[in-house]
Parts: structure tokens; sequence; C-alpha cells
């Protein structure tokens, strides 16, 4: 029997909820792909301290995104769930990897760009090399297939320009990383400026849809998401809007986007609107209350994360002994 290949992926637990760009993005492919991959998925709180955030509300939100992704449907039993700060090698490794990066490619990285612009006053030196600790997150697991949205492929070419430039002085050593992108839903874009991408740092509450949003709530901001001139319901370079309301309305749906189009011939933009809040709706619901449930069950969550730190450091472990014999460490 041929071996599973391995997936690793990590979410923030910034902002506490997951948004529906998470899961079209991310989350949804996860499940998809849980039986036939051997997956390894990390609620990664320590990039999450690249800003500043309160403590207790870090740590609650942590444990309430962990909630929310075993909610979607993934399985502890199928998958290593994981906190990653509770796995040290990540830390470890990323210093290592620090030392064979360029501070010419760490400075190219559209994102360190675009937060550096909005935090202004707090340019941290973690902000800046912390494509290298997600290089480590991947790289510290064999990881085959990494399945992010778009928004994160400089981010992996960077882990496998690291894994390349390791290789070529240490020979065969970290396993190279390709990038797995779903062909639906994989980037899903602002209620109410369509040409930028879905986030829960927005401060307009109205652009971003959450888990945890009430089915009143997901409606509501259906309803007054931004559409384009004219009245006809189809995708095109001329509708942001309505295109990244038809890519929502397929990923909730399973239709393509020519039945979709056929679907709302002859509608105008309230009823398609409608339609796709109530398929958003039907499908965060379940998620939501089960979220909740497990969210008061500390002990469930407690016995999870730390089953899933144990069975991801013991592979950890064994990669890391790996990387430091080859780069010369004297060995315990």
């Amino acid at each position: 029997m041929d071996q599973k290949k391995r997936v690793f992926s990590g979410i923030q637990p910034s902002g506490g909820a997951m948004t529906l760009g998470n899961y079209f993005g991310a989350i949804k492919n996860w499940v998809d792909m849980q039986d036939d991959y051997d997956c390894i998925y990390s609620v990664v709180d320590m990039h999450a301290i690249t800003v500043q955030t309160d403590a207790s509300k870090l740590r609650s939100q942590t444990l309430d995104v962990l909630a929310q992704i075993i909610a979607c449907g993934l399985d502890p039993a199928k998958n290593i769930l994981f906190i990653q700060s509770h796995v040290p090698q990540h830390a470890e490794l990323a210093w290592v990897l620090g030392c064979y990066t360029m501070f010419g490619e760490l400075s190219r990285m559209t994102q360190f760009k675009d937060k550096s612009s909005k935090n202004p006053q707090n340019i941290n030196s973690g902000l800046f090399t912390y494509p290298t600790l997600q290089a480590a997150d991947i790289i510290l697991y064999d990881t085959d297939l990494v399945p992010v949205g778009e928004d994160q492929r400089q981010h992996l070419e960077l882990a496998r320009n690291i894994v390349q430039r390791f290789n070529g002085l240490h020979g065969d050593v970290l396993r190279m990383p390709e990038l797995f992108i779903p062909k639906v839903g994989a980037k899903i874009m602002s209620l109410q400026e369509p040409t930028q991408k879905m986030s829960k740092s927005d401060p307009n509450p109205g652009a971003f849809v959450l888990i945890s949003d009430s089915q009143d709530e997901i409606m509501r901001k259906f309803k007054r998401a931004v559409t384009d001139s004219g009245s006809e319901v189809r995708p095109g370079d001329d509708k942001p809007g309505v295109t990244n309301l038809m890519t929502i309305y397929c990923a909730a749906t399973g239709k393509t986007t020519d039945e979709a189009v056929n679907e709302f011939a002859g509608k105008g933009y309230g009823d398609f609107k409608a339609a796709v809040g109530e398929a958003v709706a039907a499908i965060l619901s379940p998620i939501r209350e089960r979220a909740a449930q497990l969210s008061k069950d500390k002990a469930q969550l407690e016995a999870i994360y730390r089953d899933g730190a144990a069975r991801a450091e013991d592979i950890a472990r064994r990669v890391m002994r790996r990387i430091a014999k080859k780069i010369g460490y004297v060995g315990k």
C-alpha cells in the first residue's frame, strides 16, 4: 500500500473566529483531504504575537479557533491537531532556517510590507522573520503538500528556496513541499470592497462573515454586500462584486458557475444576494452550534490538543535530530 502524502497547514487565532474566507479557502479543503492524506494542522499562536495581543484574549481565541476547526469536520482521530507553541521544535528550527534565509528574501515579502504599513508603531523583527517560522512549520513535518490560499504562495516559495539552499549544502535532508490551491473558493473577497481579500481586521464589520455570526447577521451582511452597475447576475472583470458573490455561492452549493448563472437569469441582485446568504447560513449554522458546545467542554479540548502535540512532537523531534546532525550540533 502506498504511503499517504503528508499535509501541513496552520491557522492564526487572532480575532478568535474564522471568517468565511478561512472556511472556503482552507478549512473546507482540510476536511476534504483528511481521508486521503496524512494531515497535520496547527493553531499557530506563535505567529499571532507579531502584533501586540492581550494574553487572556490570545488564550481564549486559540481554544475558540481549535473548537471551530473541529466543528467544521476535522476529526482528531484522523488528523493531528495541535497548538504551535506546544511543540518547541518550531522555534528551534526557525532559528536554524533563519541562518539559511537571506535578508533580501524577507524584505521582499509582500505581507511584511502590508502589515508594516498598517502597524507603523510595531514593526518588530518577528514580523519581519515570521516567514522563516512559517517555513519551519512546514519543513518540520516532512510536508509534501501545503493547502493554503493564493496570498500565501510567496511564503511557500520562500520555504522551497530554503529547502533547496539547505539541501544544496547538506545533501537530500529536507523534503520539498508543494503548494495545493483548491479550484473553487480559494480566495474570498470583502463583501464591501470586492477587490480586497476578506479579512476580520477590516474596520467595517459588514465586509466579512464570521463562523460565529448568527443567521440574521449573515443574511444582513449579504443583503448589504456591494454589487456592480447593471442588473445581470454574471461573473466578469467588470463585476467584481457579483463575481465574489458567485464564487461564494458556488463554493457553498457545489454548483458550477454556469449552473448558477442559469439559475439567476432574469432575476435581480436582491434575489441573488438573499440566496447566497441562505446558502452560507445553511453551512455555518451547524458549525457555529458545534463549536459553541466544544468551547464549553474544556476537558475535551485539552485532551485533543495535548494528544495532538504529543503526536506532532514525536515527528518533529525525529526531523530535528536529522537536521541537527547535518549542521554539526553535538548530539545529546
